[in-house]
């Protein structure tokens, strides 16, 4: 019992870790604003981008990247800590890596739905596409690396942030089933790729519809809610 609550206690961690409000935190110190009342209402970079202006986005996009990928690091740390203490014991089938590999890739997640989801804003945030990025580079450098690489290609290509975190999300689930990866791994990065991308879905209509803003310009402010 208590093996499952410290791994519990650990996916815990990793979702507050995700859920710090980069975006939001930089609207209410720069402006005094709530960023989700601008723009496209995200919390993220591309929207502090928008509203703030580039050095505020800058930082967003580290801040978002690091926390992505201090959740995994922070997994594979605390994940085989408590295979080692005393007081816990883990149940005599279950394998240390294995179990390992899973529960890191249920942080990733986690980390994820921090993002989104986060508890510090009754529960709405960003896309996850630069956290998604943080996870990916901690987890699998060389599918993190390649997912940087078709965003850049595709920013530098169309000047459209949206189009390029779809693309790289398509990327990284590509590249996760082409090379050798541990099966939690494959399954983490094809869930994880899927919710961003259906995060973007507004998005995905505006590109669909020709009315999708490029890099640098501002996006209509959406009416107000009811």
């Amino acid at each position: 019992m208590i093996f499952w609550l410290a791994s519990a206690m650990g996916l815990v961690i990793a979702y507050l870790l995700g859920s710090v409000p980069t975006g939001f935190l930089a609207g209410k110190l720069l402006r005094g604003i709530d960023i989700r009342e601008h723009g496209s209402r995200s919390t993220g970079a591309t929207n502090v981008l928008r509203t703030l202006g580039k050095w505020p986005a800058l930082v967003v996009l580290l801040v978002d990247v690091l926390k992505g990928a201090a959740a995994i690091v922070f997994a594979r740390w605390f994940f085989g800590w408590i295979f080692k203490l005393p007081s816990v014991t883990p149940p005599a089938a279950l394998d240390p890596q294995g179990w390992t590999d899973w529960a890191v890739c249920l942080s990733g997640l986690a980390a994820l739905l921090g993002h989104a989801l986060s508890i510090w804003l009754s529960f709405t945030g960003g896309k996850s596409a630069a956290t998604g990025l943080g996870v990916l580079l901690a987890m699998s450098w060389p599918v993190g690396l390649g997912a940087a690489i078709a965003f850049a290609v595709a920013l530098a290509a169309s000047r459209i942030v949206s189009l390029g975190s779809i693309l790289a999300a398509l990327t990284a689930i590509a590249l996760v089933c082409i090379l050798e990866q541990p099966l939690p791994y494959r399954l983490m990065v094809i869930a994880g790729g899927i919710y961003v991308i259906v995060r973007h879905r507004a998005n995905i209509e505006r590109l669909l519809a020709g009315t999708e803003p490029r890099f640098g310009q501002f996006s209509p402010e959406p009416a107000a809610k009811a």
